[in-house]
């Protein structure tokens, strides 16, 4: 009886709360006409300027917009209404896994030991450091809390000291675009000096003289890096030098300096090419000079050390090479091989000592580590015995070190700092991130699965579940995926996670094509004009794992970001009756129109990903993936879509525009929500709490289906 009348209740108190109705954005045709073809965009209106978002009073159009985007969120806070309690439940559990007095290992770095700190209940960390001597005391550099004080988003970056050790430079956002400001502060009586530069990527590289400062700035509307400049501190702002201007809209530059101290790098780089420029970090009033000229389809990458350049080079070599050359002779006609390329090995990155190389190398979907004496050319490899695991080089700053500081974790694993010992071969764990709750890894089993392709490829698949997970057909299933810019999906700890493992979830990676978990080739044949393996991929794995009765169309669910988030767009388009639900974050769905426009920020990086649609070819082959442009009247999946109204990334549009063009072709009853976050960007939330409450809410989603 007791059980019945809590069931009544419940329903009285469901049927009392006033219904939220679907929001049904309004028509205004807007045609585009390309190539002899018309499309139609009934939310083009969706679209602000900066000038529109940023002004002080919203036009008609703005608060138009503006009142959608409250609508779709109050259409989102009613349909989850019921969800409320669980998820509470869920956000106090991902909380709870955090050990919230935390602090990072302290790393060496040019006589001082630096580390993080979090306090309990703060949400943004305290920079510490310590001179590395006896009786030295804990020195705070900077409190990002204090910073933080009433602002509804703060990110911090580019913390960085001068050669002195004295003056230490850091950047600030409060917006979520990613423009920085940088500040500088005295780091021996803690003040702020005068000069504050606006506008900028967030980094600053010292030059040796400890006054002179290289930064970039970004292009006011697309928000490319475009600008080097040359700054002395003390001075005026607008005293700062143009020391390089990047005019190939395509490409973008970056600067840091290299593992020796002695040269400044100026690297200009795009999907296919790149090209560095080295200046002496003892000269920084000097020019810049090509270190080899650019040349299409080449990337590399320099670093120095002993009076000798190393390159990272895909000359001729599509999983790349290592090559070296003497630092008075840089043109590649110099260069000398020191790794060879090899077809299944994709060489990923390289970190130098003074008396070893140590290799980052990814072979079958997995990375491992390699050590080269460079005095007698004797290798040896960093011993890991999992089946699924990550790992990747960690904070190594002194070159003259006999230990490699490196990461590994795995799905069952927490992330966890290693030293290697590369004269004895010790290998000691210096810190493994604890997880508190009851965590115990012994609960919980990973493997690695291969799924068939279609055109007969196989495809990595790393799953983790909890152990006593019936493989029955009934299990419940998330499958994430990212699939795009080589970028590899790498299967390693997410505590969070936990929270549907515990729930009877299984939870799968599948690693698709267009990312390089199987090498270079692995994103050739998922970009361009074989993107659309990227999709079927994902889609053939579904069905693998149907098929292996891990789960089924009723307990399979999807999930990704960012291109990610097209991903789901696609495969939804092509396949919707695969999955039970969606959550597609951030995503990147009106490929078309986005990538027609230059003025969009990121777009003409994105020509030699996706392709440049004002060329045929690639017009009416993205046309016929591109999630907005393909939505159509059947059946889709329960879907929740995820966006913030400052992305610089992708703008909150494209999926605003795309829940307001499902809602109104879908044949299906299944719901729909669309969640803008009005304070944030791309990475949504900066506090370590606040950020739980997103996924809170997208496993709540799942959960209730």
């Amino acid at each position: 009886m007791k059980k019945t009348l809590c069931a009544l209740a419940i329903i009285g108190c469901c049927a009392c709360q006033p219904k939220v109705k679907a929001p049904i954005a309004k028509v205004i045709p807007h045609e585009f006409r390309e190539f002899e073809n018309i499309r139609v965009d009934n939310y083009h209106w969706m679209r602000l300027s900066d000038e529109q978002k940023n002004a002080v009073y919203p036009d008609a159009q703005t608060q138009d917009v503006l009142d959608y985007l409250n609508e779709e969120n109050a259409f989102l806070r009613a349909g989850m209404a019921h969800t409320q309690e669980l998820q509470t439940e869920l956000f106090e559990e991902l909380k709870g896994r955090m050990k919230q007095d935390d602090e990072s290992a302290p790393y060496l770095d040019n006589g001082y030991f630096y580390w993080t700190k979090y306090e309990t209940g703060k949400e943004y960390p305290y920079y510490y450091r310590r001179a590395n001597k006896e009786g030295a005391v804990d020195e705070l550099m900077l409190d990002v809390n204090l910073l933080a004080e009433g602002k509804a988003y703060c990110a911090v970056t580019g913390i960085s000291v001068s050669p002195d050790n004295r003056l230490m430079a850091y950047a600030t956002d409060y917006v979520s675009r990613r423009r920085f400001t940088i500040h500088f502060m005295d780091l021996t009586t803690g003040a702020l000096l005068g000069d504050s530069i606006p506008n900028t990527t967030g980094g600053v590289v010292w030059a040796n003289d400890n006054k002179t400062v290289f930064y970039i700035t970004r292009d006011p509307q697309t928000l490319r890096s475009n600008r080097l400049f040359r700054y002395r501190l003390g001075t005026e702002i607008g005293n700062a030098q143009l020391c390089y201007e990047e005019k190939d809209e395509t490409f973008s530059i970056g600067v840091g300096k290299t593992k020796s101290n002695k040269y400044i790098l100026l690297s200009s780089s795009q999907t296919l090419t790149s090209e560095t420029r080295i200046l002496e970090a003892d000269r920084p009033d000097g020019a810049f000079r090509v270190f080899t000229p650019r040349s299409h389809n080449h990337l590399y990458r320099v670093d120095h050390m002993n009076g000798v350049f190393y390159i990272r080079s895909n000359r001729d070599a599509l999983n790349f090479k290592l090559m070296r050359t003497n630092e008075n002779a840089t043109e590649e006609r110099n260069w000398r091989e020191v790794i060879p390329h090899r077809s299944d090995v994709l060489l990923e990155g390289y970190t130098l000592f003074t008396d070893y190389l140590a290799v980052n190398e990814r072979q079958n979907a997995l990375n491992r580590l390699r050590i080269i004496n460079l005095k007698n050319n004797s290798e040896q490899h960093v011993p890991f015995t999992e089946e699924v695991y990550t790992t990747g080089f960690g904070t190594n700053v002194e070159p003259t070190l006999k230990t490699l500081r490196y990461n590994y974790s795995s799905l069952t694993t927490p992330n966890s700092i290693y030293e290697y010992n590369m004269e004895t071969k010790e290998v000691k764990l210096i810190k493994e991130t604890e997880v508190l709750g009851g965590f115990n890894k012994n609960n919980y089993e990973a493997k690695r699965l291969w799924a068939t392709a279609a055109d007969g490829t196989k495809v990595p698949i790393s799953m983790v579940y909890r152990k006593g997970f019936q493989q029955d057909g009934n299990g419940k299933l998330l499958l994430y995926a990212y699939g795009s810019y080589g970028n590899s999906s790498n299967p390693s700890f997410n505590s969070n996670i936990l929270s549907l493992l515990d729930r009877g979830f299984a939870y799968a990676i599948a690693h698709i094509r267009g990312g390089s978990e199987m090498g270079r080739g692995w994103y050739e044949d998922g970009k361009l004009l074989n993107k659309k393996n990227t999709f079927t991929d994902f889609n053939d794995c579904a069905r693998f794992l149907i098929s292996e009765n891990y789960s089924s169309p009723a307990g399979l669910f999807a999930m990704g970001a960012s291109a990610g988030g097209l991903l789901m767009g696609a495969v939804i388009n092509m396949e919707p009756e695969l999955y039970k639900g969606v959550i597609a974050g951030v995503p990147f769905v009106d490929v078309v129109t986005t990538m027609l426009d230059a003025s969009i920020p990121l777009t003409t990086f994105e020509w030699d990903e996706w392709g440049n649609p004002a060329i045929e070819e690639y017009y009416h082959y993205m046309l016929s993936y591109s999630p907005y442009d393909q939505t159509k009247a059947q059946d889709y999946p329960n879907m929740l879509v995820t966006t913030g109204y400052w992305d610089s990334q992708v703008q909150y549009w494209e999926p605003a525009k795309w829940v307001a063009k499902l809602r109104a072709l879908k044949t299906d009853n299944n719901k729909l929500y669309l969640d803008c976050n009005m304070e944030t960007g791309h990475g949504g939330a900066s506090g370590r709490f606040e950020r739980l409450k997103l996924i809170a809410l997208q496993y709540a989603f799942l959960l209730t289906l």
